[in-house]
C-alpha cells in the first residue's frame, strides 16, 4: 500500500510546513495536475486545522483586523484600496469611529479567507460627542437633551 505524501495536520509544527509547501505550491507560474491536485488537498488540511484551532470567535472585529493587518504586512493604504474608500475611513474604521459595512466585511472575509462572522459582531463605537471622555463605560452615551417649552 503506498504511503501518503499528505496526512491530516495534528501538530503546529505540521501545519507551518504544510503552510510553507502550498505558499510555494500556489507562487508557481505554471501548474500541472499533481501539483494543482497538492494544492486542493493542503488546502483541506490547513482550513480544517484552521477551523478546529480558531482562536478568533470572541475577537473583537477591530483588534482582529489590526491583528490580521500585522500579520500580513498590510498599512491602512493598503485596506482603503481593497475596500475602495478613502484612507480617512479606514482610519475611522480603526479607531472606532465608523462601523464594519456589509461590503468591507464580505471583502475582508474573501481576503484574509475567514468567516464572514468574525467581523460581523457588535463592538462599541466611540461617539465623537463623548471623545474626550477617558472612562470606555461611557464612551458610546449620549446626554438627554430636555426640550424648552
Amino acid at each position: 500500500m503506498e504511503t501518503l505524501p499528505y496526512k491530516v495536520i495534528k501538530t503546529e509544527k505540521q501545519y507551518y510546513e504544510y503552510c510553507n509547501i502550498l505558499e510555494e505550491l500556489v507562487m508557481l507560474k505554471k501548474k500541472n495536475k499533481q501539483q494543482r491536485d497538492t494544492i486542493e488537498l493542503l488546502t483541506v488540511l490547513i482550513e480544517k486545522w484552521d477551523d478546529d484551532h480558531n482562536t478568533f470567535g470572541d475577537a473583537d472585529p477591530i483588534e482582529l483586523l489590526k491583528y490580521l493587518m500585522i500579520e500580513n504586512k498590510l498599512k491602512a493604504i493598503a485596506l482603503a484600496g481593497l475596500f475602495g474608500v478613502s484612507k480617512s475611513l479606514v482610519s475611522d474604521i480603526l479607531n472606532y469611529r465608523r462601523g464594519l459595512s456589509k461590503d468591507i466585511i464580505r471583502k475582508l472575509a474573501d481576503r484574509f479567507k475567514l468567516s464572514q462572522e468574525v467581523f460581523n459582531k457588535p463592538y462599541k463605537l466611540v461617539s465623537p460627542l463623548n471623545a474626550h471622555l477617558k472612562d470606555a463605560s461611557v464612551m458610546n452615551t449620549r446626554k438627554k437633551l430636555s426640550k424648552a417649552g
